[in-house]
């Protein structure tokens, strides 16, 4: 495990930008408009819109604090605007252009002289020279004012927060709410972007990780507002390389279209839309810059709002599956075919975009299932579902017991979950001319949720197994995050043995912290099960989300293996007499004040022990021993098992195991791997020393009193439980166990002389401090 949560740079490089860079511009805008920024040359960028309402207003950002970027990454803040100016070379098509009333507008926020809150209003127009919709604009912020013709309030620039840019579409009407005529879609383009003057250059954290071999996922619904070139940059910049997972979300990709009834819905004649497209394809052009492998992830998610009634997933009752974000989205019917065809053409738009990039096509098809609601109900009885199965049984409580029927029902939902994903893969491998990989996401913690035994019938279908997928992935971060070890290596199991895929065809997402306040308990459990993913040989990890990557300050750091030192799990050959030496040995401090006191700071939790075994050899066959494995051995370079004739069981030093000898730990209903270890005195001063070299055939382990056996040994001195033992249980064990160890010293000094004269030779071996 190596990871660190930064909260700024503390020594790492940095570099310098121009203020007002185009990579590090936002937008922001009301549902349902949408928008989307990208920086189209180092110093210009372009905003695409697509309005539907009159009063839809759109702003293109720049902030003064970096709210963005991670801690290591961003830029400095900066309020001081004085004696700064910026200029461009505006052009727009479909916004309002900048003479007209509502025209776009400089709004800044911040804070006058004397402190207080204020927002100026700048009409870009009075500072342009050219067209209304091609000119060039210059903003001296020391001297630009409020009002239509420059002649109001000057802005107070040494303490501003943000500017915006104002767009609006031809049409635009602030005090009508309702729908425009049609749809509208505009564009604006800023080129030459120049910041001259005083805090013209701002510095940027720059530091550039090496590769640790994780891969990075995004979501586009958390991050249209940036350009890709920015989240991009930080991705690359913290080490992540190769594979990319890109979630296209639920509510912003694709075209809304007015209905009769005046809702706005997506169809699937209509595909993405237009800020959609702009974004995704300089997203995957520069993917394919920065030798990216993008892995497009589209599921069955979509914005409720914006969801067709009769594509939405329903309960027996009739109450669409609704999740529990807010506001809520909803899961589309695997036997809605409208729903899937609408499906298959936005995944089809985006393989499109990802062809025209010259990137590799790889579509992830993310986490499709049936929902169930938190009443345990199961929702497949939408009308399309039910035409398949008009006399389907309904489930009431997924979580009791369920007949004949109703196992058959979820059978059937299984088939048909498999039949839509198997569908919309061979479409993406047709369309792609079959150079398409298309993998499948699980998320265990639903699927395989221990409270709900028969749902991996529904959402876990034998369809899907192996050679089914390219790959599998697996994300499990409910359990991961709240410390479920043992559901988790359970679900590892149960899907290893009802879809089969080979260990180098699966992939793992680890994650997933939703608050902030939880970075610093979910962050080291996410990041060791990182670890236990690349100990199980999974082909490629993922951190979910760079979101929350950005926020926390996480830091991967280069995986490096501990370090294994060469051990053959041999015992020392010989028998240890009585005269074998015994050295147990710490290392403290001792340091004398002035007064004559001492101060002693003990700096080893646990002994470390030497051996004499010379006075045990007896004979010169046993000394031909001796020597065959000291050369065996490599002299110190392998370590091996010695047995102490001294302290070798739990039970006291030398008495015969009991399952009652050591405690092993409390249960907490969530853990499974439990270290042996055995204790050394009483109470709170005890000494705890780790064992990793037990004798397993000896192993005895009791909860709550009562032999076990439902557990198995891992080496390095692991018992893992198969079910987490129950919050409270107090467990304990007995063994008896070896010691590792490895010789001392390069060489055996022993000369027949003084062996014949019956002088024990010195065979010194020393404790080998093994990871625990």
């Amino acid at each position: 495990m190596a990871y660190w949560l930064a909260t700024g740079l503390d020594g790492q490089e940095t570099d310098f930008i121009q203020r007002f860079d185009p990579r590090l511009w936002t937008v922001d805008f009301p549902r349902p408009m949408m928008a989307s920024v990208v920086s189209t040359a180092p110093d210009a960028l372009r905003v695409d819109c697509e309005f539907h309402h009159c009063d839809a207003l759109a702003g293109l950002i720049w902030e003064s604090e970096d709210r963005y970027d991670h801690p290591l990454l961003g830029y400095d803040t900066q309020r001081d605007y004085a004696h700064t100016s910026l200029s461009f070379h505006w052009r727009s098509g479909g916004v309002l252009p900048l003479d007209t009333v509502h025209g776009p507008t400089l709004t800044i926020e911040g804070r006058d002289a004397a402190g207080n809150a204020r927002t100026w209003y700048v009409r870009l127009w009075n500072y342009a020279s050219g067209n209304p919709d091609d000119a060039t604009i210059i903003l001296p912020f020391s001297d630009l004012r409020e009002g239509w013709l420059a002649d109001g309030a000057l802005v107070h620039p040494l303490d501003i927060d943000r500017i915006f840019i104002s767009l609006a579409p031809m049409d635009y009407d602030p005090a009508d709410t309702g729908l425009l005529i049609a749809r509208a879609n505009g564009w604006i383009e800023l080129q030459d972007i120049t910041c001259d003057g005083a805090g013209a250059i701002l510095t940027i954290g720059d530091p550039v990780l090496p590769a640790h071999g994780l891969g990075m996922a995004t979501a586009y619904d958390d991050s249209y507002n940036l350009t890709p070139a920015r989240l991009l940059r930080n991705t690359l910049h913290l080490g992540y390389r190769g594979s990319l997972v890109h979630y296209v979300g639920m509510s912003h990709y694709y075209r809304l279209v007015q209905q009769a009834d005046g809702s706005l819905l997506p169809s699937a004649g209509d595909g993405l839309c237009d800020p959609c497209m702009a974004w995704h394809a300089d997203f995957f052009a520069r993917c394919k810059q920065l030798d990216f492998e993008p892995i497009l992830s589209i599921s069955y998610e979509l914005f409720d709002e914006h969801c067709p009634s009769a594509w939405k997933q329903r309960s027996f009752a009739g109450a669409p599956a609704l999740t529990g974000w807010v506001p809520p989205s909803t899961l589309l019917s695997p036997a809605s075919d409208e729903a899937m065809a609408f499906l298959r053409q936005m995944a089809l738009d985006f393989v499109d975009l990802m062809m025209t990039a010259g990137v590799s096509v790889v579509v992830q098809i993310g986490e499709p299932w049936w929902w169930v609601t938190a009443e345990d109900e199961i929702c497949l009885y939408d009308d399309a579902a039910m035409q398949l199965q008009p006399a389907a049984a309904q489930i009431e409580d997924l979580s009791g017991p369920l007949d004949a029927d109703q196992l058959a029902l979820l059978d059937w939902a299984g088939s048909q979950l498999a039949t839509s994903t198997n569908d919309l893969r061979d479409a993406i491998r047709a369309h792609a001319a079959g150079a398409a990989k298309v993998l499948l996401l699980l998320f265990t913690p639903t699927i395989l949720d221990p409270a709900r035994p028969e749902l991996q019938r529904a959402n876990m279908p034998a369809g899907w197994a192996w050679p089914a997928y390219d790959r599998l992935q697996l994300e499990d971060y409910d359990w991961l995050a709240h410390g479920a070890e043992a559901l988790r290596l359970k679900a590892y199991d149960f899907v290893q043995q009802h879809l089969n895929y080979p260990i180098g065809k699966q992939e793992y997402l680890a994650g997933f912290v939703l608050q902030p306040s939880d970075a610093e308990e979910f962050w080291p459990r996410i990041d060791a099960g990182i670890d236990d993913a690349i100990g199980r040989g999974i082909l490629r990890s993922f951190i979910w989300a760079l979101p929350q990557v950005l926020r926390d300050g996480y830091v991967r750091l280069p995986y490096q293996e501990n370090d294994v030192q060469a051990f053959d799990d041999l015992i020392y050959p010989l028998a240890l007499g009585q005269d074998t030496g015994v050295s147990p040995e710490f290392s403290t401090t001792i340091s004398l004040t002035a007064s004559g006191h001492e101060r002693r700071n003990s700096q080893w939790s646990d002994a470390r022990l030497h051996y004499d075994v010379g006075p045990g050899i007896r004979s010169h066959s046993e000394l031909g021993v001796l020597l065959e494995f000291f050369r065996a051995r490599r002299g110190p370079a392998r370590g091996f098992r010695l047995s102490d004739p001294f302290d070798f069981s739990t039970n006291g030093l030398t008495g015969s195991p009991t399952m009652m000898d050591q405690p092993l730990g409390t249960g907490d209903g969530l853990t499974a791997t439990y270290r042996l270890c055995k204790f050394y005195g009483s109470g709170t001063d005890a000494q705890k020393r780790f064992i990793t070299r037990p004798r397993t055939q000896t192993l005895l382990v009791s909860v709550d009193g009562l032999p076990n056996t439902n557990w198995h040994y891992e080496l390095g001195g692991k018992i893992i439980f198969t079910d987490a033992p129950a919050m409270g249980a107090k467990l304990r064990c007995g063994f008896l166990f070896d010691v590792p160890v490895r010789f001392a010293e390069d060489r055996l000094d022993i000369t027949n002389a003084t062996f014949a004269a019956g002088d024990a030779p010195s065979v010194p071996l020393i404790e080998l401090r093994e990871d625990v």
